[in-house]
């Protein structure tokens, strides 16, 4: 139960003598030990640490184990119940003129005994005594024919070559079905493919079969990680996210890990975290240079550091948007295809407006942004590109906000007419969450007793309420 592990948790923390921001610094040190560049910041862990220690929050296996290397213990032996490993009693007092902050770290090396070496066993072919070699003879064909056989077996291999092309053509149709709309039956289907999947992956499999799945399984989770955010599932987006790169990074596959970083940075810049967005981008930057994910980084890093108040870094990483687009560029992500995979030109209009508009003085280039964007939008996608349901409308909210910003609210009002008509399974949380945005510049005073801006606030209120967030439990979770 959250609440028995939390009670545990900090029971362990305790007896070690760490602060509740020790603790922390020990996950964060933990979980970069292991590879994890994600990790958040020391407030947001203590904040966290904070919320598992009251069992307001359950507790993720990627935390599990962090906390297991943090403390010292067997992941086997984690958590109330398991008979974890008893601190030894030297471990338990702090010295008089030692602070709680600074107690010595206790590792797993502290409490487990040192185990006694092994005897030493001789092979036994060499302790009787010499008969023409029959006996060693007789071993070394027996391993050689327990290779032969071995070797057969791996040859019967359990995935063909329709297979792997039917689950590439899956991956391909999901990224089309990310992108037309209805995220709740997109995840579903998202989620009936992974598991067919994680099921082949139990056969007996050659290595470039392996890395195969292994690519389509980051593609897929990347996938559903989007979907759970428009579902207004920031936590399971994240995991689902971070399970992708995990996969990225067991076929080290550059661009896939770029993918990753990229649709991290853009949940952690709505989230407001906008750091460890701009981090992100950046780290996604080492993996690619050119093409539309380069400039989705460039992007995501620009309109991070817009909202961290550094204009010039924000206007510079536009400009590297620009140039890194490359329309003749292709690879294997780009060929599955999809805003996912391929940004468009008119998303990435939309994403340079996102810069200019927490820009001083920048609403004027945001609106010539979002009216380029609307445009390509009404043109429709050219050959190799696809638009997401939401573009148009996300576009359309942007260009409200300028509009309202300045006073215009009849242009305002226009410009959200095709927005608040859409279908409640469409209005993903990344639309409730702008056109707040809108709602709360209306209550300037310049727009007290104006009977436009409260119809038009009493609309977006409306909207809000029908937007999809609601109903799908355990995203994250195993086979269904």
């Amino acid at each position: 139960m959250p609440g028995e592990l939390g009670a545990w948790l900090r029971q362990q923390r305790e007896i070690r003598g760490w602060a509740r921001t020790e603790m922390a610094r020990q996950l964060i040190q933990a979980g970069k030990a292991a590879g994890d560049r994600s990790m958040p910041g020391l407030d947001s862990m203590c904040h966290n640490l904070y919320r598992w220690e009251r069992g307001a929050d359950s507790l993720s296996e990627r935390y599990r184990l962090y906390f297991s290397r943090a403390l010292g213990i067997p992941p086997s032996q984690f958590g109330p119940g398991r008979h974890a490993l008893p601190l030894p009693a030297a471990a338990t007092r702090t010295p008089p003129a030692t602070t709680h902050a600074q107690a010595p770290y206790v590792g797993l090396s502290a409490i487990v005994p040192p185990l006694l070496p092994s005897m030493a066993i001789a092979y036994r072919g060499i302790e009787e005594p010499e008969t023409g070699g029959s006996r060693i003879e007789q071993e070394v064909l027996m391993a050689a024919h327990e290779g032969s056989d071995h070797a057969e077996e791996f040859e019967q291999h359990g995935i063909g070559e329709a297979t792997l092309e039917q689950l590439h053509a899956d991956v391909v149709r999901l990224s089309s079905l990310s992108d037309a709309g209805a995220p709740l039956a997109a995840f579903m289907e998202m989620r009936r493919v992974r598991n067919r999947i994680y099921r082949l992956l139990d056969r007996r499999l050659w290595p470039r079969e392996q890395a195969d799945l292994s690519f389509l399984l980051g593609c897929i989770n990347g996938l559903m990680g989007v979907a759970a955010w428009r579902l207004g599932y920031p936590d399971a987006a994240d995991e689902l996210i971070r399970a992708g790169w995990a996969y990225a990074n067991a076929i080290d596959h550059g661009r896939l890990r770029a993918t990753m970083r990229v649709k991290l940075s853009a949940n952690m810049y709505w989230r407001g975290w906008f750091g460890e967005s701009q981090d992100l981008a950046a780290d996604g930057l080492r993996h690619v240079t050119r093409g539309s994910l380069a400039a989705d980084l460039n992007l995501n890093y620009a309109r991070s550091s817009a909202r961290l108040g550094d204009a010039d870094a924000a206007r510079r990483a536009v400009g590297l948007a620009q140039d890194a687009n490359d329309s003749d560029y292709s690879d294997d992500l780009v060929e599955i295809g999809g805003e996912e995979f391929r940004l468009s030109q008119a998303t990435q209009h939309t994403m340079a407006a996102h810069a200019f508009i927490e820009l001083d003085g920048g609403d004027r280039e945001a609106a010539v942004e979002l009216e380029q964007a609307i445009g390509l939008y009404d043109d429709g996608p050219v050959p190799g590109e696809r638009h997401w349901f939401g573009g148009k409308a996300l576009a359309s909210t942007d260009l409200a906000l300028v509009r309202v910003r300045s006073g215009a609210l009849d242009a305002a009002v226009a410009a959200l007419q095709p927005v608040l008509i859409l279908s409640p399974a469409q209005r993903v949380s990344e639309m409730a969450g702008r056109l707040a945005r809108v709602r709360d510049e209306l209550t300037a005073p310049v727009f007290h007793g104006s009977p436009e801006a409260r119809n038009l606030h009493e609309q977006i209120e409306e909207f809000c309420r029908d937007a999809v967030t609601t109903g799908l439990h355990s995203l994250a979770g195993g086979p269904g």
